[in-house]
């Protein structure tokens, strides 16, 4: 490693820096958008009438798709893509890795008298075997019981990445077990749709459909490809584990919506066009708070073909980054010292007749319709806050939640004080019928004004997990380098169970006497009486927000193991059969698997940090305090005993300070590596993860103190691991 690492160095021309890589930009990039995609658009031209209206109603009714139009979809798509020089064909899954997986199969095929042809079929479409033996599934099969498979989601739309037509698809045990992220969203959007678009009914009975809609907001750190090869904890963790702060990082505040780096700028360049190609309609770019750290972000989509976006974005992106002698750090807490970075889920509902129904509209109507929809989002996260919390669980995310920079774990809701004093009017509603001033009251002077208060109402609490911004909720606390999925699976899930919960109490009301608006507003006053305790307005940061979260009765579940210790809740469990999303299998296999990965990247990250901290920090320790001693030895064969000792005051210090610290980096690395085999060595999940948590992880901070001032000390020595530093963030 440590050759490796001085090789990269050799390949960086720090008197010259690296060239620019200039990328020639079209003058409208909407000329190259979905050019690489099986798009509508491309249907149309390659299908059948038939086949073109089966697809559009397996996407808009989810309607199955007859073996027939499978065999006609997939000739057609197989024509395109020839006709864009693509050879191979792979089903693009997301399995539970976190990553994407493909296995690339050729369209070619022998056929008699040595000749060949190009053949793809509907059953090749729809279904693919890979070998599902080494991915996670958290004890639904044994290792030996390899098969799985792949299998086509119409709804969101194939594409090219080089010579390889990449189809989405979900991924599946033998068995019939979900073993992927994107099985479990299409379940949750359909159970979203269902219980949305009955509520929907009480509003405007032309609603056929209810669509989750998704923004996700991707930060992201860059850092030159031969720095990063010259560090062995970012390559093997993707974290820098030790090194002391740069001069200058982040304190003048002048990198955020700062000019962006010509290099930098090109590699966003690039990084557009390929977006285009593929659909993904990215629209955003700007420098983030610490140096280094960049954002970009796409319009809103339909959440499934969201969720794919944004992991084939991460794919892209690292692609891309290579061009230009970048490498893309997608942890959410890379560089101590600094801001990490997080992807914020930003969630709404839309209707198939063009409505959002997180957005008000201009008469108490369409207010009460926005009032149905909020009050009960705010009731679901209320009811299901811990689910939630679950949901953006992950050892990279525990070091940026509550760091002054993301919200804390403590899930409680914004929604700005002028909406708040709406809901506490509503409050007051008269329990049973209204009287007719009651009813002017709410009409007029409450329900009616919202979409005017909206207007200077769409401030963002930045220390909120879960705030409103006038027509979304935006889910701050989900990490950089997680699935979309996961949380979005959560969200549709819970806001469903609640618009059901809803709809049966309003009809109850009806069938007691009580008109419509009248039963709606009793049950919303309700909701709002039950949900008050999560909604929070002021600085989630302060220590009197955790004490009064504590009173309210709210969750603080500071660590990864503590929020999946409630994830495997009875009540959690029994709402994702009821909806249809998991199995009880299901979500025990997940939880174990996300325990487990838990676990073992604090073992990693321990073990890389054992061995640079004894094979690169002490022995360049031990070289530099050698140079001291000789240094000393010199000045006293010179000078006489009383001016030796003032003269090598410093350098006897020094060495003293090496000697000190060298012990605890001995002594900090042996009692972590033996907490480590000791916390590997339990076999239950949850408590592995808690001890990596409480016994291993605390250590490292003994090992990256001590080794922080030996590096202070010895700069010349540890050049790579320092003063890569102060590189990265001045270049």
């Amino acid at each position: 490693m440590s050759t490796l690492r001085f090789k990269a160095l050799e390949t960086l021309p720090f008197k010259n820096f690296r060239k620019d890589n200039h990328v020639e930009v079209p003058a409208k990039l909407s000329e190259l958008y979905c050019e690489n995609v099986f798009s509508e658009e491309t249907m149309r031209e390659y299908l059948t009438k038939e086949a073109f209206q089966s697809i559009l109603d397996a996407i808009r009714k989810g309607t199955k798709i007859q073996r027939h139009i499978a065999d006609q979809v997939a000739v057609a798509m197989k024509d395109w893509a020839l006709s864009k020089g693509v050879t191979h064909y792979t089903h693009w899954f997301q399995p539970l890795t976190g990553a994407t997986a493909e296995k690339h199969d050729s369209f070619f095929t022998p056929i008699e008298g040595g000749r060949a042809i190009e053949r793809f079929n509907g059953g090749m479409l729809i279904q693919q075997e890979p070998d599902a033996s080494s991915f996670p599934n958290g004890g639904i099969r044994n290792t030996f019981e390899a098969r799985g498979y792949t299998a086509w989601d119409p709804t969101s739309p194939a594409f090219i990445m080089g010579t390889t037509l990449c189809i989405p698809s979900i991924f599946i045990s033998y068995t019939g077990e979900t073993l992927d992220y994107k099985a479990p969203l299409l379940r949750a959007l359909h159970a979203v749709d269902e219980a949305a678009t009955e509520v929907m009914q009480y509003f405007d009975k032309n609603v056929t459909k209810v669509v989750p809609t998704l923004g996700w907001e991707q930060e992201y750190f860059l850092v030159d490809s031969a720095l990063y090869q010259s560090r062995p904890d970012l390559v093997l963790t993707g974290k820098t584990l030790l090194g002391h702060s740069p001069a200058k990082g982040q304190q003048l505040d002048d990198h955020y919506f700062g000019s962006i780096p010509t290099r930098v700028m090109n590699f966003m360049k690039e990084l557009e066009i390929e977006c285009m190609k593929l659909g993904i309609p990215v629209t955003t770019r700007h420098n983030e708070v610490a140096p280094n750290q960049f954002e970009l972000a796409p319009m809103f989509e339909e959440a499934n073909v969201a969720v794919d976006h944004n992991s084939l974005l991460m794919d892209v992106m690292a692609r891309v980054a290579h061009k230009h002698h970048f490498h893309i750090l997608l942890h959410e807490k890379p560089f101590a010292g600094v801001n990490g970075s997080g992807k914020h889920n930003n969630w709404s509902l839309s209707t198939d007749t063009g409505e959002n129904l997180l957005s008000p509209g201009k008469n108490p109507k369409k207010n009460l319709q926005f009032l149905t929809f909020f009050v009960n989002t705010i009731k679901a996260v209320h009811e299901y806050a811990d689910l939630l919390r679950a949901s953006i669980a992950s050892a990279s995310n525990d070091h940026r939640l509550g760091a002054n920079e993301a919200p804390p774990a403590i899930i409680s809701v914004f929604i700005g004080s002028q909406l708040y004093s709406v809901l506490s009017e509503l409050e007051k509603v008269t329990n049973g019928k209204l009287s007719p001033e009651e009813k002017t009251e709410l009409k007029l002077n409450v329900v009616g004004k919202i979409p005017e208060i909206l207007l200077d109402n769409t401030d963002r609490n930045r220390t909120s997990p879960f705030a409103f911004t006038g027509n979304k909720f935006e889910i701050r606390a989900v990490g950089s380098s997680a699935n979309c999925a996961e949380s979005m699976t959560v969200m549709n899930t819970i806001a469903a169970k609640q618009l059901k919960e809803f709809k049966k109490e309003v009809d109850a009301l009806i069938e007691k006497g009580l008109k419509k608006d009248e039963a709606i507003f009793n049950v919303l006053r309700e909701y709002i009486k039950q949900s008050k305790n999560i909604m929070f307005e002021g600085d989630g940061y302060s220590d009197d927000w955790a004490k009064e979260a504590q009173k309210r009765g709210l969750s603080n579940l500071k660590t990864t193991p503590e929020a999946l210790g409630r994830e495997m809740d009875k009540k959690f469990v029994k709402l994702y059969e009821e909806m249809g999303v998991f199995s009880h299998v299901e979500v025990e296999a997940r939880n174990e698997i996300k325990l487990e990965k838990y676990s073992t990247v604090i073992d990693i990250e321990a073990r890389v940090l054992a061995d640079i901290a004894r094979n690169h920090i002490i022995p360049a320790a031990l070289n530099y305090q050698n140079r001291l001693i000789d240094n000393v030895k010199g000045l006293k064969e010179i000078f006489g005993d009383k001016e030796f000792k003032a003269l090598a005051k410093e350098q006897m210090s020094l060495i003293t300070q090496i000697s000190e610290n060298v012990s605890i980096i001995k002594l900090g690395v042996e009692e972590l590596l033996k907490a480590k085999d000791k916390a590997k060595s339990t076999t239950n999940s949850q408590k592995q993860a808690e001890a990596y948590c409480n016994e291993v992880k605390p250590l490292f901070d003994k090992i990256r103190e001590a080794s922080d001032a030996l590096e202070m000390m010895v700069d010349d020595e540890l050049w790579p691991l320092t003063k890569y530093r102060e590189l990265l963030f001045t270049r």
